[in-house]
């Protein structure tokens, strides 16, 4: 198996830990936008990611995917021609056991004794099949849309897939 970025926090083993009423100092989600663009109905096609295996993805990998896809979009397209949503959300709190690692700091920490962690950021669980990205957009986007979405796939830990749907059933003649 290739190594990726975030292989430390890219699979689970535990239940997820989300209920932040009893946790101290979550810092919120860097993702600041989950809709894009502008929402019409004259969209023909929706362009999806898909993960294609179970793993959690980081807030701000979420957030450096709409960044890139976002950008690729508005640049190529313009804001008006497409409609991008971030389909996910980051619930589960992620721990980190702080140490030290400088000379003579094995003599001031405890190490593995009551190593609970602080709260250091936020994932979205994810499982295969669940789609984490979509775009709507016409039919002479497609190829745009297409690209947008692998550029963003780039930033995931995950392996994606992209997935193309006509939004209605064309009526022959």
């Amino acid at each position: 198996m290739p190594l990726r970025p975030a292989r430390c926090y890219t699979h689970f083993t535990s239940p997820p830990y989300t209920r932040k009423e009893y946790i101290k100092g979550v810092p919120p989600p860097k993702i600041t936008k989950f809709e894009m663009g502008s929402l019409r109905d004259d969209y023909e096609y929706v362009v999806q990611l898909v993960v294609l295996e179970a793993g959690q993805i980081r807030h701000n990998a979420l957030e450096a995917a709409r960044i890139m896809t976002h950008k690729y979009l508005a640049t190529t397209i313009g804001e008006e021609n497409y409609y991008f949503k971030i389909r996910v959300y980051p619930h589960h709190v992620i721990r980190e056991n702080k140490m030290m690692a400088f000379a003579g700091a094995d003599r001031l920490q405890d190490g593995m004794r009551l190593a609970f962690g602080k709260p250091i950021g936020t994932t979205a669980r994810v499982y295969p099949g669940h789609i984490v990205m979509e775009v709507l957009v016409k039919e002479k986007d497609i190829q745009v849309a297409k690209e947008a979405l692998r550029r963003g796939g780039s930033k995931l830990p995950l392996p994606t897939r992209i997935n193309i749907k006509p939004l209605r059933v064309k009526k022959e003649k």
